[in-house]
């Protein structure tokens, strides 16, 4: 008797468990990317970048980041780098844009822990619909302007 409830249940959370999920804006690796960011050597922070394109007329990037185990209670600042989806050689420009909110760069400061986090966005608007590029970003110290944190290379496509 056991053993068929059991079963029972075990068909229940299978069946349950495959269900489609109503998200209102589901990851799509075109315009939503998760990013990760490293540092060089073993006492190297990492960093995370939620990058959405929400489907609206706006046209609007969020880029909710995140970064930890860095120097305690210190500005850093999120740069990217595009290459056209054309250009074959990938990530390979080094033409950084500082991100904030819209035009305005903006600081991610660093509590005494050596985390922080920031909710910037930029505005696409201004470029046409289906244009794809590939994009990479950094970590800058702000008072040296070295980088601390890098990510891989992405593909994305304005939505």
């Amino acid at each position: 008797m056991k053993f068929k409830f059991f079963l029972s249940a075990l068909g229940l959370m299978i069946a349950f468990s495959s269900c489609k999920k109503t998200d209102p804006y589901p990851l799509n690796p075109l315009y939503d990317l998760d990013i990760r960011l490293s540092g060089e050597g073993k006492d190297a922070g990492t960093g995370f970048i939620q990058f959405r394109q929400n489907p609206d007329t706006a046209r609007v990037i969020t880029l909710e980041t995140t970064v930890s185990h860095l120097r305690p209670n210190h500005a850093y600042l999120l740069q990217r780098a595009v290459n056209p989806i054309a250009d074959v050689s990938g990530c390979s420009s080094t033409a950084w844009l500082t991100l904030g909110e819209g035009l305005e760069p903006r600081f991610i400061l660093t509590d005494a822990k050596g985390e922080g986090n920031a909710k910037l966005w930029r505005d696409i608007s201004s470029i046409p619909r289906g244009t794809a590029f590939h994009i990479h970003f950094q970590i800058l110290d702000a008072a040296t302007s070295s980088p601390v944190l890098t990510s891989g290379c992405f593909d994305y496509t304005v939505r």
